[in-house]
């Protein structure tokens, strides 16, 4: 049986996250038993690779791992492109992304979907780690993306996310940082994919520090939409 379920990949930007990715990775594990899978780990930023343990715990607890010493966006194209699965699952390594959900994110695109978008702002979503500033600016960003392109996103600064493999080339992703879910979404709509959301309840992150910082990573968002205007 477990044959003729797609193979999943899920990929998960890291730094300093030690005290979070053995949970995160354990439980995407118990969650995806069903299906062939792969978890792939992009370690590292500007600064280099996580000063703590982050990496032997992946490597522990079976995940592949790779290098990237750029942003959030260059670590998932790099896992992207190594990925060998059907589909393709991004995750964030903080536990904000409940692992429960990974199995409505693989049915999003079993059901025929090229990318499954988690949204926190349709029924069932939510979020207990969104202060009302950031609420109000990703209801800009959306605004601002569904005015400009004719789409219908709830949701647009979210990682939670699912792919066929197959449309990621599509979408021929360019973004180094924090603008990579805004390049996502976009793209997805000027090249007319089957896109669906589905709820999702972010989590405050367990330990440790976020890596958001909501004016400048809003500052890389609006870029993100003016540069793909053309």
């Amino acid at each position: 049986m477990q044959s003729k379920r797609p193979y999943i990949s899920i990929v998960i930007p890291t730094l300093n996250e030690e005290k979070n990715i053995g949970r995160v990775l354990r439980e995407a594990e118990r969650e995806l038993k069903e299906y062939p899978y792969e978890i792939i780990v992009v370690d590292g930023g500007i600064n280099g690779p996580s000063k703590d343990k982050t990496v032997a715990i992946a490597k522990k607890e079976g995940a592949g791992v790779l290098y990237d010493n750029k942003g959030k966006g260059s670590a998932l194209i790099k896992g992207f492109n190594a990925a060998k699965g059907a589909i393709i699952i991004s995750m964030d390594a903080d536990l904000s992304h409940e692992p429960r959900e990974l199995r409505l994110l693989i049915s999003g695109i079993e059901a025929g979907h090229d990318v499954c978008l988690g949204s926190r702002f349709i029924a069932g979503g939510g979020s207990s780690d969104m202060p009302i500033f950031r609420v109000f600016g990703n209801k800009v960003f959306v605004t601002l993306v569904n005015l400009i392109y004719g789409s219908r996103y709830s949701d647009m600064c979210y990682g939670y996310r699912s792919f066929r493999k197959e449309v990621l080339k599509k979408l021929d992703l360019r973004e180094e940082g924090f603008g990579i879910e805004t390049e996502i979404n976009i793209k997805a709509q000027k090249a007319h994919l089957n896109t669906i959301e589905v709820p999702s309840f972010e989590k405050k992150r367990l330990h440790g520090e976020a890596k958001l910082h909501s004016f400048r990573d809003g500052y890389i968002i609006l870029r993100t939409i003016a540069k793909n205007l053309f």
